[in-house]
């Protein structure tokens, strides 16, 4: 039984609205499983989660949400040709310049469950800038992907690229927009509106 299907029951169940809820920001977690504090954390920063326990899944998931945006005849934008390969059978369409498209496809590196964001790099943004990239991002990630820390997941993206340490490494943590513009603890981050397409792997 995968992590995420001993927590959402197959998949087939979503995070109990009272379970996300009721846990404070500064309540120990030390025995929350890393699957259910990333969940957790993720939904708090206004992430929009969707977990797929199959290839299948994660077709339908990609459908559903470019219906929802009514996203049919914008181009994603991507750099990752291994990406735009792996969903080539879809109903869209790439383009490679970001100022063609509202939609961002994108991979990560890491899942960081400590505060819920997603860690990227220069494996996914060459030299972009957050700031410059499209609003709205589609993020395909798979559960051997989730660290506990930010630190975990740094160590593991140096072990994997032990000649060739990727730069431009930074989390995204923001999925909603800031009311807040004067609040110190958002300065510099890039808010985005976000969906991760969540295939069980494990």
């Amino acid at each position: 039984m995968g992590l995420f299907e001993k927590f959402f029951g197959g998949g087939k169940k979503k995070v109990s609205r009272e379970a996300s809820e009721t846990r404070g920001v500064h309540m120990p977690d030390l025995d929350i499983p890393v699957d259910e504090k990333f969940t957790i954390y993720f939904k708090k920063n206004g992430g929009k989660f969707i977990y797929c326990d199959g290839f299948s899944d994660v077709r339908e998931a990609l459908k559903n949400i470019v219906e929802e945006n009514s996203w049919q005849n914008i181009p994603f934008f991507s750099m990752d040709k291994r990406l735009e390969d792996k969903f080539s059978k879809e109903a869209i369409t790439f383009t490679d310049k970001p100022n063609k498209s509202a939609i961002f496809f994108t991979t990560c590196e890491h899942l960081v469950a400590q505060n819920g964001s997603i860690l990227i790099c220069s494996n996914q943004l060459r030299d972009s800038k957050l700031h410059d990239l499209p609003e709205n991002f589609i993020v395909f990630a798979t559960t051997s992907q989730l660290v506990n820390s930010i630190g975990e997941g740094l160590k593991k993206i140096k072990k994997k690229h032990q000649n060739s340490i990727p730069t431009n490494i930074t989390t995204i943590k923001h999925f909603q927009a800031v009311e807040d513009k004067n609040d110190f603890l958002t300065y510099g981050s890039s808010s985005k509106n976000l969906y991760l397409i969540l295939l069980e792997d494990l």
